[in-house]
C-alpha cells in the first residue's frame, strides 16, 4: 500500500556499461573539481542512497560565476558582501555536487556521506531525504531555464551514479519539500533529462512529462 507522498517503486535504474565504475574514488567522482565542505555527517546505517535531488542556486540570486556558491558550501562566504546575504547569515549547508552555467562540475561532499541540502523533506514515503539522497545543485534561478552544458554534465553524472548507488528516483527540491521550496522550478526540462537518461518514467516526478515553462 502506498501513501500520499510515496512514489511508485520502479527498482534501481539501469547501471552503466561495464568499465564505468572507475569514475569513482570511493564516494568522490573523478570528473568533478573537489572542494570539501565541512557541512556533512554520516548517513544512517543501511541508508539506501536511492534518490537524486535536483536543486538550483545562485548567489546573489540571478548572478552567476562569482564563486559565491562554493564559498557558501565551504563556510567562507563574506556575509557583508551583498545585502541579500543578511537573510542567510550563518547558514551552514552543502550539496554533493554543483554544476556551473558552463557545465563545470564541483563536488563538496563524499557521496557516501550525508550532505545538508534538502532540509525538512519527504518523498517516496520516507522523511529526511538527506539521509538517503544525492544532492545536485544547478547554477540558476527558479523559473528560468538552464544551459545545454549543464544538462550534459547532469546527464553524465546521473548516468554514472547507478554504478555505485542503487538509484531508483530523481526529484526536484520542490518535490521533496513542496510549499517550502520551488527549485529547480518550471524552467527545468524534466522531459529532456528523462529522454537523455532513458530511465523508466516511474523514476521521475509526474511533471517530467510536461514541457518547461
Amino acid at each position: 500500500m502506498t501513501t500520499a507522498n510515496e512514489a511508485p517503486r520502479p527498482g534501481p535504474v539501469p547501471k552503466p556499461e561495464a568499465g564505468e565504475g572507475d569514475v569513482w574514488n570511493g564516494g568522490w567522482y573523478r570528473d568533478a573539481t573537489r572542494e570539501p565542505s565541512p557541512n556533512f555527517g554520516p548517513r544512517p546505517a543501511h541508508a539506501a542512497i536511492d534518490l537524486i535531488v535536483v536543486h538550483s542556486i545562485s548567489l546573489p540570486p540571478g548572478e552567476y560565476g562569482g564563486g559565491q556558491v562554493q564559498r557558501l558550501f565551504t563556510n567562507a562566504l563574506d556575509w557583508d558582501a551583498h545585502p541579500y546575504y543578511a537573510g542567510i547569515r550563518g547558514l551552514q549547508v552543502s550539496a554533493h555536487f554543483f554544476i556551473e552555467r558552463d557545465g563545470r562540475l564541483w563536488q563538496f561532499v563524499d557521496c557516501d556521506q550525508r550532505a545538508w541540502h534538502a532540509g525538512p523533506s519527504s518523498y517516496r514515503g520516507r522523511a529526511n531525504c538527506n539521509d538517503d539522497s544525492i544532492g545536485i545543485e544547478l547554477e540558476g534561478l527558479e523559473g528560468q531555464t538552464f544551459e545545454p552544458a549543464q544538462y550534459a554534465t547532469l546527464n553524465r553524472l546521473c548516468a554514472h551514479l547507478p554504478s555505485r548507488y542503487p538509484i531508483a528516483h530523481v526529484a526536484g527540491h520542490e518535490d521533496v519539500a513542496p510549499g517550502r521550496k520551488q527549485d529547480p522550478g518550471p524552467g527545468f526540462d524534466w522531459r529532456r533529462l528523462q529522454a537523455d537518461l532513458q530511465w523508466p518514467s516511474a523514476a521521475f516526478p509526474q511533471k517530467s512529462t510536461q514541457a518547461p515553462r
